[in-house]
């Protein structure tokens, strides 16, 4: 395995002893992210972590053998996954937005995680226990094991992205000079007569009634509500499609594309799909009908035998 995993894992060879005042990995480690933390990470190098301890360069590499296994380290330190008691019991969407929130916590704490490179699958003690701690908050649900894991992907994506944005936000507004510059305020009057209804008919009503804008006050930077509002919408996403499980409905096939996304920008062509897409939402209600017919019709029916047997 990769030294900067073995290191993580506590699997390495340990260097020989070091210079007088012996450094260590972890001391290495938390330098480099107090370094990250307070300046991003473009400032972390091998060169600035040792001065930073009062040793030379050289120094460090008796311990971490490049800057890429330094960051992995200081990745795998930052994302210590506050892991909850087996004994709380909680429905399993509340289980997933605490998950959510944690990792959340941990890109706001160590803004500079968001730009580190996906280099591939979690293979790190911590990493790995996010990903243990995910599964179990979804171990009721009538998923396969890739089904979870796809889950799992959507919500760390949107985490890391919406962490990324709230990141960059953040830092436009410090640096501004005026607040208003980023919520857009400060133009607003201006792209009011740019923003017409002959040319932005479904944006112009919007943009009218002074919604496209943070309202004055606002932090800028402040995305809760916006992050609520998406973490919320594909745990329903999530929730209707373990219904349709429940139900026995087929879903599509994963990685199968709805037909309309590849189709020509032809009138015919889109009001053919408009059809297709109204068909198919009709099929959907109709089943939907027949199963609650079949359910009030063995409700009935069950009733029915009850009385019969009453009668005897």
């Amino acid at each position: 395995m990769p030294r900067g995993v073995a290191l993580a894992w506590g699997v390495a060879v340990n260097p020989q002893r070091g210079p007088k005042r012996e450094l260590s990995i972890e001391r290495i480690v938390d330098a480099a992210i107090e370094i990250a933390d307070a300046e991003g990470l473009p400032a972390v190098s091998m060169s600035r972590v040792a001065a930073s301890l009062g040793f030379t360069t050289m120094s460090l590499y008796r311990y971490v053998t490049s800057k890429d296994d330094l960051i992995l380290l200081m990745q795998e330190d930052a994302v210590e996954p506050p892991v909850p008691d087996e004994s709380i019991e909680r429905g399993w969407r509340d289980g997933v937005t605490a998950w959510v929130l944690a990792m959340r916590a941990a890109y706001r704490e160590h803004p500079w995680l968001v730009d580190i490179p996906i280099s591939g699958a979690p293979i790190t003690p911590n990493s790995l226990l996010i990903v243990d701690w995910f599964l179990r908050e979804v171990r009721s649900l009538p998923l396969s094991d890739g089904e979870k894991m796809s889950a799992l992907l959507l919500l760390t994506s949107y985490g890391r992205a919406t962490s990324a944005q709230e990141r960059d936000l953040g830092a436009a507004a410090a640096a501004a000079a005026d607040p208003a510059d980023i919520s857009g305020t400060s133009f607003f009057e201006a792209l009011a007569e740019l923003v017409t209804s002959e040319r932005f008919p479904h944006l112009s009503p919007l943009f009218a009634a002074g919604g496209y804008v943070v309202p004055p006050g606002t932090d800028p930077g402040d995305t809760d509500e916006d992050f609520e509002f998406g973490l919320q919408r594909i745990l329903d996403g999530i929730e209707y499609h373990v219904g349709r499980v429940g139900t026995g409905e087929t879903p599509a096939a994963p990685g199968e594309l709805p037909p309309a996304l590849d189709l020509p920008r032809d009138r015919e062509v889109r009001e053919a799909a408009k059809a297709r897409r109204e068909a198919e939402k009709a099929l959907r209600e109709a089943q939907k009908r027949e199963r609650e017919a079949i359910k009030h019709a063995l409700e009935r029916e069950k009733v029915a035998r009850e009385r019969a047997e009453r009668g005897k």
